[in-house]
């Protein structure tokens, strides 16, 4: 194993115990129901699209890991992730706001749905898969990019190709206010790769089966 490879996992398993103690809030599925009125208006339509600071479809959040979801929302609150619209969002809620919204959104749409297979159908291409065995992207995020290692890291099977290259790029952004990522994981993962070879692994990686959707809110419909 390399050695940037070997500080990437060592900086996982820290993160792993930091989230392990930081999870004291149990989210409540039907609290958070009522909570979700900032978000449905961008993550309840179908095919809806950010327009600021880039152009890309909002990620899909109905099945994503709850704990995923708190993580990334704390990292907008404290400014590790730089989105103006979501730091504004994530600003106005408390830790049990958003343990409400995550339980809720961890459970939304998943009624009935079928169980990932243990590893995606369609296979890469050769240069994707050096791309994967380079990034160690299963080591994290598991065999199928369905089931990470642990629930803090994000489900990425069939999540928008578009938003994944930007938030892939948003590792490698310095000094901009308005778009970047704090985190020492994915920034050694994605500083090793180009931008095109970012977009190659996004490109892939959103189109495989995956167990995120878009749940058309009623009031949208």
């Amino acid at each position: 194993m390399n050695k940037t490879l070997t500080t990437i996992f060592a900086l996982a398993v820290a993160s792993v115990t930091a989230f392990s103690h930081a999870q004291e809030v149990k989210g409540d599925v039907k609290a958070g129901e009522k909570k979700i009125a900032m978000c449905i208006g961008c993550h309840g339509i179908v095919g809806y699209q950010a327009s600021f600071p880039e152009i890309h479809k909002v990620p899909m959040i109905s099945g994503q890991s709850g704990a995923y979801i708190s993580s990334a929302l704390d990292a907008y609150r404290k400014g590790d992730r730089k989105h103006p619209t979501m730091r504004g969002i994530a600003d106005s809620l408390t830790d049990q706001d958003i343990a409400d919204v995550s339980a809720y959104y961890s459970q939304h749409g998943k009624a009935g749905a079928a169980e990932l297979p243990a590893k995606p159908k369609r296979e890469p291409s050769v240069q994707v898969a050096e791309l994967l065995k380079k990034g160690a992207c299963v080591s994290c995020h598991g065999d199928n990019f369905a089931k990470p290692i642990d629930p803090s890291y994000p489900h990425i099977a069939g999540q928008h190709a578009d938003y994944l290259f930007v938030a892939l790029k948003s590792y490698k952004a310095e000094k901009n206010p308005n778009l970047g990522r704090s985190n020492a994981i994915m920034a050694g993962v994605a500083k090793q790769f180009t931008n095109a070879e970012l977009k190659a692994l996004a490109n892939y990686l959103g189109s495989l089966e995956g167990d995120m959707h878009v749940v058309p809110q009623s009031r949208f419909r």
